[in-house]
């Protein structure tokens, strides 16, 4: 077990410092100049000379990518030793403890440090993400659980009426829900259910989580406008979670020990519930734990159309002012949360199944 961990927490390292390694790079090279993009089109040569020197920009490329690996570090190094613009090592920049020092530089211990925004004056990147992946989580949460609810429920519905009406329906619904891209469902749930069927379903076409109430004195929550971008981001692992269901039931209901349950005298209710359904979640878990990452990622789209104040939308309005900050931020919190996803999944999978050993 504990060899186990050590080996996913090494995967883990080298595979966020490869993802570290390319947002950098591809977002250092590409956009151009970071301090004219912030200053705008009215900037002065003193200006943007002075922004250099602020984040760093005057750096080699080498040193600017060895200064963000030592911000993003939870044990980093410190100048201690105040200096007239701005490195990775100023101190003033993190919220730290300091470990021990040595000469000049000291050794501190910090929570990572993503940069500050290029376009909301300076506010640091940790607390806009910090500001809307709440919203997102939530979404992501109510809507892998309406695939999960529902997919089970159909899945299993799918394969012990196989090759009946209730079967084919099932399935030219999921297909159907598979093939339709989620920015397209948004468009049509949106229109559908929040302007033309508005007077009976009571639903808006746009709007987040928390709203100002009707004076504008204070935010209240209004869960009825999580209910349309949850089913519209919920719909494609839905429709994959009632295909993978119901093969998956229908090969292990063919397994020997399935038989054998039958054979003393188990009721079927009881067989499909004690031995069936429970080996058949394996790859049911392996598209849940995808797709919940993924909607992390995915939900930009939903988020966008629908108004929804989270990190997805967060970053496609980054992507449009080029704030290069919060994107390359964003992308990293998301794979962080694939990461962890994939460690977990693993513990269930040893969990569901005992023939899955971790080693």
């Amino acid at each position: 077990m504990l060899r186990y961990f050590v080996n996913k927490l090494l995967y883990a390292f080298v595979t966020l410092l490869g993802v570290i390694t390319v947002i950098f790079f591809l977002f250092t090279i590409l956009p151009g100049d970071p301090a004219k993009m912030m200053l705008g089109q009215n900037q002065t040569a003193e200006q943007v000379e002075a922004v250099k020197k602020k984040y760093g920009f005057d750096k080699p490329l080498g040193t600017q990518y060895l200064y963000y690996l030592n911000d993003l570090s939870p044990i980093s190094l410190h100048s201690t030793k105040t200096v007239g613009h701005y490195t990775s090592l100023d101190a003033d920049k993190y919220t730290y403890s300091k470990l021990f020092s040595t000469g000049k530089i000291a050794v501190v211990i910090k929570y990572p440090y993503l940069r500050e925004s290029f376009t909301k004056q300076g506010k640091k990147v940790t607390k806009v993400i910090g500001e809307t992946i709440p919203n997102t989580f939530v979404l992501a949460v109510s809507a892998i659980l309406i695939a999960i609810v529902f997919g089970l429920v159909f899945g299993v519905l799918s394969a012990l009426y196989k090759d009946t009406w209730i079967d084919k329906t099932i399935q030219i619904l999921s297909t159907l829900g598979m093939s339709l891209p989620s920015f397209f469902s948004a468009i049509l749930f949106a229109w559908l259910f929040g302007f033309v069927l508005h007077k009976y379903t009571n639903l808006e076409m746009t709007g987040s989580l928390y709203e100002l109430d009707d004076l504008g004195e204070k935010m209240t929550i209004k869960w009825k406008n999580l209910i349309l971008p949850a089913v519209v981001l919920g719909i494609r692992p839905l429709a994959v979670v009632i295909q993978l269901m119901r093969n998956s039931l229908l090969e292990v209901m063919n397994q020997d020990y399935i038989r054998t349950a039958r054979a003393k005298g188990l009721s079927e209710f009881q067989v499909i519930k004690n031995h069936a359904v429970k080996n058949a979640l394996n790859p049911v878990v392996t598209a849940i734990s995808g797709w919940f990452a993924s909607m992390l990622a995915g939900a930009v789209f939903v988020e966008y159309i629908f108004g929804w104040n989270g990190l997805g939308k967060e970053i496609v309005n980054a992507l449009n002012t080029l704030d290069l900050p919060v994107i390359m931020g964003a992308v990293l919190v998301i794979a962080i949360v694939f990461i962890t996803i994939n460690i977990f999944v693993d513990v269930i999978y040893a969990w569901l199944d005992p023939r899955v050993k971790l080693s």
